[in-house]
């Protein structure tokens, strides 16, 4: 007989780390402070994203770590980096200053796509990890590179969807669906270019174990709403890929059975 799971029954890990959501959040892109603590309430999220290099560390000016829960875990992040040199030091910075292990590892290769330099990105990863660092690497949806860097030791691997910050939504599901089966094992988290709550739940019925989003939600006209929305999409998409959706027909199929019907 199935079980019927609840969202916080069905735990996501990371690392040493568990949580009950499956939605990561940012914290760039928000109009004002409340708007993004009013969205950051309505997604559930339990991990927020920050951007190293972009906030003052040292607190000596307001920025929206001021703002936010402080029983949300800190996922810094290396963006703006683009070269492995400079993302190890932004990391060990992090470290230091915000006082935790975690780090999505960013290296960009091309200014105009925001693309990642792979290459660039597992020679930081290998460092790091060796350094004890908890490493979340952000790449292009290669299952190679995918592999790679889970020999070298990162918990959790982040392919991208589309090009940060566009809205385009899962451009090559292929390539998630086959690294999913390929690595059934392993931790997937599909980042960048989510926009709606459609492109969230297709990202998790594809087997994905997380997602993290920013612009989607700081952008929406209504952030909290759509905060909401992204939310109950994951729950959805989560739930339907444990459920194992039905085999796709070139034809109809008949939804009641045929046996005893009167004739």
């Amino acid at each position: 007989m199935s079980t019927v799971v609840s969202a916080k029954s069905d735990r996501f890990e990371v690392g040493d780390r568990t949580f009950t959501s499956r939605l990561i959040i940012g914290t760039g892109k928000y109009r004002t402070y409340d708007e993004m603590k009013a969205a950051h309430r309505a997604s559930g999220a339990e991990m927020v994203t920050v951007a190293v290099r972009r906030v003052p560390l040292d607190r000596s000016a307001e920025s929206f770590l001021d703002h936010l829960d402080p029983a949300m875990q800190l996922l810094p992040n290396t963006a703006g980096c683009y070269t492995a040199e400079e993302a190890i030091r932004t990391a060990r910075l992090a470290r230091e200053a915000l006082q935790t292990d975690l780090i999505k590892l960013e290296v960009i290769g091309d200014q105009t796509t925001l693309f990642p330099d792979n290459e660039q990105t597992l020679e930081a990863a290998r460092v790091l990890v060796q350094e004890g660092f908890t490493v979340l690497p952000y790449f292009t949806d290669d299952l190679i590179m995918a592999k790679k860097l889970l020999d070298v030791g990162c918990p959790a691997v982040m392919p991208l969807a589309a090009p940060i910050g566009s809205g385009l939504g899962i451009q090559n599901p292929a390539n998630l669906r086959i690294m999913r089966e390929q690595l059934p094992e392993a931790t997937i988290i599909v980042d960048a270019g989510v926009g709606t709550a459609s492109d969230a739940a297709i990202a998790m019925e594809l087997g994905a174990d997380a997602v993290l989003m920013n612009t989607a939600i700081a952008e929406a006209q209504d952030a909290a709403k759509m905060a909401q929305a992204m939310k109950l999409a994951i729950e959805a998409g989560r739930f339907a890929y444990l459920a194992g959706r039905m085999s796709k027909r070139l034809y109809a199929s008949a939804s009641s059975p045929l046996t005893g019907v009167v004739r």
